[in-house]
């Protein structure tokens, strides 16, 4: 797997939801395992399948959060503001509009909010770049240019 970067606020949300899948989740799902064991012919029995369904997906789940802690890496707010880095915040201007962007893991990309995966396109095309680069992105309806104005 991948390296995955996170930031310290998102490494601990990761964790806290992997400790409670393996303890309070895994509890409640096993009660309700038990339970619908009890009510007998286990063939025709709706509850126990949902139960069992619901126990593949929180072991599922601890699964990817498992080896995703194992290939965390934490970002910080770049120190360095003479190139974009994952963490950075790039203020950009596209066809006269001012925007910023903040460079961030996928795991915690949210666009709306400016908030852009390293991995997206616009993402992996500000990397490396320096104030006064221009970048420019294919999307459908063509290309797209950016011109970096600040990096902080």
């Amino acid at each position: 797997m991948e390296k995955q970067y996170v930031s310290k606020e998102k490494l601990e949300e990761l964790k806290q939801e992997l400790a409670d899948l393996k303890s309070r989740k895994r509890i409640e799902v096993g009660e309700r395992l038990k339970r619908a064991k009890e009510l007998g012919d286990l063939s025709e029995n709706s509850e126990y399948f949902e139960a069992r369904e619901e126990q593949a997906q929180v072991e599922t789940r601890i699964g990817e959060l498992e080896e995703m802690l194992k290939n965390v890496e934490v970002i910080s707010k770049s120190a360095s503001t003479s190139n974009v880095t994952i963490g950075a915040t790039v203020e950009v201007e596209k066809n006269g509009a001012k925007m910023k962007f903040t460079i961030v893991g996928s795991n915690e990309a949210k666009p709306e909010a400016g908030m852009i995966s390293n991995e997206s396109p616009l993402g992996r095309a500000f990397l490396g770049k320096k104030v006064g680069d221009k970048v420019t992105v294919a999307v459908p309806k063509g290309k797209v240019e950016y011109a970096i104005l600040s990096i902080s």
